[in-house]
């Protein structure tokens, strides 16, 4: 067997897998907060823009930033994805797979308790694993665990599973927010309520969507790491309330500040504004199966119809890069340099609006600020682009409350985002494969899934390239995805939040691991 200590997929233009950034870059060429040894104490305070009252504690319902953050704190991941990309043991001790990458064997630390002081064991893996499994199970992560055929425990602490085909990228599955550990309760289940975590905090008050408040464990397993007394999530939906709070020390971190006024932060000398590379993509996914969206040459003529270089420009603020109708961020491995770059044409939108009988389209595209920031100055700019084509694009701005369960998924044509994966198997896996609950656009490409599978369990790293760099441009070509930028993680916090010299850019803060891994200076 082939065991690691942690593990990166090569890429045949030398990319770390998973690797999100070209670099940390700051705003105003400032540097983060240092502190040669992370310091112990004090409450950090943070304002969130997402977070739903219908948020709960049960892993399989997490879909926004405020339960991310708030899993890792509080729970653990058998993997975690290291600030280099590479998949770090986390709970597990070790990890090793068969030649074939057919079967790994995770083997546990020794040292990882509960809250309540019980040790993590094989069953509990197990049981946390397979409360996303179920038939009647509607958690994100569900698709990404059917390649399991068998999970079986060897003794208290090792955990071996076994594939229907081998996957090179296996372990990356086990740092998603989702599968988190949690305790077996004895039959093969877990409380999915349950507070008792293997994190660095422990839950003294929840409020769903509205706060949350965490407490420093003294017993925690994991040294150099969670480094606050305590930490307070508030929700703060609106933009200009978030920046409010920091500037007037209401708070110590936001997410997400308000690109059209920074320059508000940017005066404050006891503000720092931090970006991050990654692979946070903005998206306006179409279903596939609604008209007029089911035409190819429909969903081609609104990719050619979006000036991708002002959305980037005007609502982005220079944060991000232009995109390409297809999820993979150009510093992740097997990344397609060369594909042709839609651009904004009106005329061949025209082209293909022709091909599809008509002369001209009249659609709606529902929004809010909720799917990412700028999302409605977005489709508003998308709409004036569009009018050159012939295309009459109507906003329908919708309430920013309860976007991701009424419009997300439900709507034919929306705004959103992906924070993305650290691998392409993962990505296509989560939003773009026939069978998966957040496939946004309902595209079944017989081509695409073919390739997926294939793809997973290839070992010849030349050939993976060529599989995704295809899978690419299927997505490009035929998708449902309207990818018009990838954008730059941008948040503001008060100049005594410090973090390390590298920090992970696959998701916003750290990879919603800051309160486990940040400090104040």
């Amino acid at each position: 067997m082939t065991q690691f200590s942690s593990f990166t997929t090569p890429s045949r233009r030398g990319f770390l897998a998973g690797s999100a950034a070209a670099g940390m870059t700051l705003g105003l060429g400032l540097t983060p907060a240092r502190a040669a040894t992370p310091q112990k104490g004090g409450t950090l305070r943070v304002g969130f823009t997402q977070g739903s009252t219908s948020d709960s504690l049960d892993p399989a319902t997490y879909s926004n930033d405020f339960m991310f953050a708030t899993s890792y704190a509080v729970f653990s991941t058998l993997v975690e994805v290291a600030p280099d990309g590479s998949a770090k043991p986390d709970l597990a001790e070790s990890f090793e797979a068969t030649p074939d990458a057919a079967t790994w064997t995770f083997r546990l630390r020794d040292d990882a308790t509960f809250s309540d002081g019980k040790t993590i064991t094989a069953q509990d893996v197990i049981a946390s694993v397979r409360h996303h499994m179920g038939e009647g199970s509607k958690s994100g992560v569900k698709p990404l665990l059917k390649q399991i055929s068998d999970i079986k425990a060897d003794g208290d602490k090792v955990v071996v599973f076994t594939l229907e085909t081998g996957n090179a990228d296996f372990p990356f599955i086990f740092n998603d927010y989702h599968l988190t550990i949690r305790q077996d309760q004895g039959d093969g289940t877990i409380d999915p309520d349950s507070r008792i975590g293997t994190g660095g905090y422990v839950i003294e008050a929840f409020e769903p969507g509205v706060r949350i408040e965490l407490a420093r464990r003294d017993d925690y397993w994991k040294e150099g790491a969670a480094h606050f007394d305590r930490v307070v999530i508030l929700k703060v939906g609106d933009a200009a309330a978030r920046m409010n709070a920091l500037m007037t020390g209401e708070v110590d971190l936001i997410d997400r500040p308000d690109l059209k006024t920074i320059h508000m932060l940017e005066r404050n000398r006891d503000v720092r504004i931090h970006t991050q590379n990654g692979t946070l993509h903005y998206t306006m996914p179409m279903h596939v199966t609604t008209a007029p969206y089911d035409d190819v040459n429909v969903r081609l003529a609104l990719k050619h119809a979006i000036d991708r270089e002002a959305i980037v420009e005007k609502v982005l603020k220079g944060y991000g890069t232009v995109g390409n109708d297809h999820p993979i961020a150009s510093s992740m491995p097997f990344y397609n340099a060369e594909l042709e770059q839609h651009a904004y044409d009106p005329e061949k939108a025209r082209h293909h609006l022709k091909k599809a009988g008509l002369e001209g389209l009249d659609v709606t595209l529902h929004t809010a600020d909720a799917a990412f920031n700028g999302a409605v100055d977005a489709s508003v700019l998308f709409s004036e682009a569009a009018k050159s084509a012939g295309i009459n694009l109507k906003v329908s701005r919708e309430p920013d409350d309860g976007y991701w369960s009424n419009v997300w998924l439900q709507k034919p044509f929306c705004t959103s985002y992906w924070g993305g994966r650290p691998t392409p198997d993962l990505m296509f896996s989560a939003g773009y494969a026939a069978d998966a609950d957040w496939n946004a656009t309902k595209w079944q490409n017989e081509r695409f899934n073919e390739l997926l599978v294939g793809a997973r369990a290839e070992l010849d790293q030349d050939r993976r390239a060529e599989m995704y760099g295809e899978m690419q441009k299927l997505c490009q070509t035929d998708g449902g995805a309207l990818i018009p930028a990838f954008g730059q993680y941008v948040s503001a916090m008060n100049k005594r939040v410090a973090m390390p010299e590298k920090v992970s850019e696959m998701w916003d803060l750290d990879s919603q691991r800051f309160i486990e891994r940040w400090w104040f200076a």
